[in-house]
């Protein structure tokens, strides 16, 4: 039996993860999952492939959102009452054109001193609206595309077998940075075959690959670049027919729920793979 084997979310987008034993999904994916963004004063969102130093950055936010703490190491934390209703600047997300509400000067100048270059951070305003690609379309708040990033162990362990086969060290799961991890799928990919997941009450729908980038080859602990791995042994054996390397999934949210470590994985609809 699949099962739900880890859950996490990422209250700022390109920060580190928060795990959790369970978790509201949403519309837009887990609750608070990238609800947060830091940008440039221009309002160009910063990612780890330009500034890998946002992995050692620890969001913690409320269970009903409304105060945020962000730790790093040599730095005094820094609490955020989270603005809702400030006005809108524009920002860019990957070219495309959103709204953010500024969350202040203090988590500015915090977020600023530790990156090195001038940042604000802005919140997902209420009235957001995005419509996210792929198969079946959804919304998220600011993740890269869908709502949900799925990868399951069987698949993340082929990858370290891999990588021990050219003499690489394995890579931990962070490194891949999912909202879900499954445990008991013995065949490896079975994520891309998975196109209609039942999890309690929660449905969700396959969307496309998680096609890979350059965030992949950052430390999440260090918070910096840490060679060529994985994408080096991933285009040996998993170059997406769309361009890129793919691993793991990404689904859009077909019906909202409650989910928690260990609730089964029920699979709904088979389907051929988009990466062979």
């Amino acid at each position: 039996m699949a099962v739900i084997a880890e859950l996490s979310y990422y209250p700022v987008k390109g920060c580190a993860g928060t795990p959790a034993s369970e978790a509201v999904l949403t519309p837009a994916g887990l609750a608070h999952d990238r609800s947060f963004m830091v940008v440039s004063e221009e309002g160009v969102y910063r990612t780890q492939r330009r500034d890998p130093k946002l992995a050692l950055i620890r969001p913690a936010v409320d269970a009903d959102g409304t105060r945020l703490t962000l730790r790093a190491p040599g730095h005094d934390d820094v609490h955020v009452d989270v603005d809702t209703t400030g006005p809108r600047r524009d920002v860019d997300l990957f070219g495309a054109a959103y709204t953010g509400i500024d969350q202040g000067d203090a988590v500015a100048a915090w977020l600023s001193d530790l990156l090195g270059s001038a940042s604000r951070l802005v919140r997902v305003p209420p009235e957001h609206h995005r419509v996210t690609d792929g198969r079946i379309p959804g919304t998220s708040g600011y993740a890269d595309s869908s709502a949900l990033h799925l990868i399951s162990r069987a698949t993340v362990d082929l990858l370290n077998e891999k990588l021990g086969e050219r003499g690489a060290e394995r890579l931990p799961m962070d490194r891949f940075r999912p909202n879900i991890v499954v445990a008991g799928w013995d065949e490896p990919h079975t994520e891309d075959r998975a196109h209609h997941l039942t999890i309690g009450t929660a449905e969700l729908g396959y969307t496309k690959p998680a096609i890979r980038c350059a965030v992949t080859l950052v430390d999440q602990d260090a918070g910096r670049r840490a060679g060529p791995e994985p994408l080096r042994t991933l285009a040996s054996y998993r170059r997406a027919p769309q361009g890129g390397v793919a691993l793991g999934t990404k689904y859009a949210v077909l019906n909202p729920g409650k989910i928690s470590v260990g609730d089964e994985v029920a699979v709904g609809t088979w389907a051929a793979p988009e990466v062979p």
